[in-house]
């Protein structure tokens, strides 16, 4: 038996994640349409009442978030089978490093690997803590009590 050297790995590799993403692609795509579909269906209801009206609304506008987050995913999907067409897919954005397949099989359009998302966090998480500030304790003293005349 023949052993795969490591171009002909890698492209077996990329040959699978581009299979995967096409076919993550395409559930997500059906999804989408289903729920579209349900969503004009739902909206043919005439003589709904005041309550009705709400939930439907509400449905609506949860329904516009999971859409927003799925038209990122295809386009992330997208994104991920351009890079794997221009040869750049499973290198770091960050140190340009190679990306764990076993991170790719996970999230196979992240573009970071996992020592720069965890660094990436780490910096959002300590600008968060800078946005918000420091908290400013103060201790109270006898002449911070009302009761007592000085």
């Amino acid at each position: 038996m023949e052993k795969k050297t490591g171009p002909q790995r890698r492209k077996k590799f990329l040959d699978k994640m581009r299979a995967e993403l096409l076919e993550m692609k395409s559930r997500h795509l059906v999804e989408m349409n289903s729920e579209l579909r349900a969503g004009r269906e739902a909206g043919k209801d005439e003589g709904m009442d005041t309550y009705d009206l709400a939930s439907e609304e509400r449905d609506r506008e949860i329904n516009f978030i999971l859409s927003a987050r799925d038209h990122l995913k295809i386009k992330q999907i997208d994104d991920a089978l351009e890079r794997i067409q221009e040869g750049n897919y499973g290198i770091c954005d960050s140190c340009g490093m190679e990306i764990a397949e076993e991170r790719l099989r996970t999230l196979p359009f992240t573009r970071l690997c996992r020592d720069c998302q965890q660094e990436q966090e780490r910096e959002a998480k300590a600008r968060r803590r800078y946005d918000e500030g420091p908290t400013v304790y103060r201790r109270l003293g006898p002449s911070d009590n009302d009761d007592e005349e000085t």
